[in-house]
């Protein structure tokens, strides 16, 4: 395997479903049938794949302005282009939400965490607009119009993506990254279980208002993809844990779980492949949905834009982020941005809740 320093990278790259009115579909995400496929591409946390396209915008709120007049305008801006070629939804950053009471027991900034290198520029904010389309141009012009109606508010970063081979396979919306492999097996196959990962629910110690909301992590992730391109589809495969296709190294087909048990040494799946530090026991899978995009910026800027929606922080994404440490892949990734934000319940009581 080729060996790159952090600094080679930096130097050489120089939900959640959305409803009319802004929040996540709680009934249409738990429910079975004719009701829940109806919404097709409209719904990122339904089994079907995400639509092809994305604009993800963070904002903070302008000096002076009212908190509350700030949010109602943005929960209208969202409902008025969600639906049809559009599914967009709003997710609040801990700075809309004020002081820490009432606020979503685990949302703050995002830390760094081994081997990233935030960039403020590219993380965090008060709130996060993510607006997904059957078109780039058609996303573009959506985005254009929700930031004219939203004076209250200004850029902090924002970031275009796309989802490649963009399809729904047994349930699971799939799509391929920058590195050739294909994303998305890991995530549930019916709408009961993402509710089941994703979806906050009343014994959960949250604030009332956050119950049916979801949390939601964007992660800004560079690919050094002229590194990775000079390893063997062999040695990239033996990183990643998985074929390019999506079949497990043990030959398990990519709808069934292997069991690393019987491989305890790593001699067929390696135990420091991605795979396998991210879940080690493929019967108990991360309680998390991943709707990530590629992004490109530039041929020496290139990458991932990492987004996943889970009830609870620490047994999702931070969990899992914590095993990865120390993976092969390590190699040629770098987080520079993103942020922790929490994508309200449908309608707008919480935000009768919050003023």
């Amino acid at each position: 395997m080729r060996r790159m320093s952090r600094r080679a990278v930096i130097a050489g790259t120089a939900a959640v479903a959305a409803t009319g009115t802004g929040g996540l579909i709680v009934a249409d995400v738990r429910a079975e049938g004719p009701s829940a496929r109806q919404q097709g591409d409209s719904a990122p946390l339904r089994g079907t794949a995400p639509l092809p396209h994305t604009r993800v915008i963070s904002l903070d709120l302008a000096d002076g302005e009212r908190r509350r007049d700030a949010l109602r305008a943005a929960h209208r801006a969202i409902a008025a282009i969600d639906g049809g070629e559009i599914a967009a939804w709003a997710a609040l950053g801990a700075g809309a939400l004020g002081s820490r009471s009432g606020r979503p027991r685990q949302l703050g900034q995002m830390p760094a965490f081994a081997g990233d290198v935030l960039d403020p520029a590219q993380s965090h904010g008060d709130l996060l607009l993510q607006i997904t389309g059957t078109t780039a141009r058609v996303t573009r012009q959506a985005a254009d119009r929700t930031l004219r109606a939203l004076p209250q508010w200004r850029v902090r970063w924002r970031l275009d993506g796309f989802r490649p081979e963009n399809r729904t396979e047994d349930g699971r919306g799939l799509a391929r990254n920058p590195f050739h492999f294909t994303e998305g097996y890991g995530n549930p196959a019916t709408s009961t279980e993402v509710a089941e990962r994703a979806i906050v629910t009343a014994d959960q110690d949250e604030p009332a208002w956050a119950v049916g909301g979801s949390y939601q992590v964007i992660r800004i992730i560079r690919l050094a993809t002229d590194f990775w391109d000079r390893d063997s589809i062999r040695e990239q495969e033996r990183i990643i844990g998985r074929r390019r296709d999506g079949r497990w190294l043990d030959g398990t087909p990519s709808d069934e779980r292997p069991v690393f048990a019987a491989d305890p040494h790593g001699r067929t799946t390696p135990l420091d492949s991605h795979v396998r530090r991210a879940a080690p026991d493929r019967r108990h899978p991360p309680p998390l949905v991943r709707r990530s995009y590629n992004y490109r910026r530039g041929a020496d800027d290139q990458g991932l834009i990492f987004c996943c929606f889970q009830r609870d922080l620490a047994k999702g994404f931070e969990a899992v982020q914590h095993r990865l440490r120390g993976e092969a892949l390590a190699k040629y990734t770098l987080t520079v941005g993103g942020g922790y934000f929490f994508v309200p319940p449908p309608g707008d009581g919480w935000l009768a809740a919050l003023t």
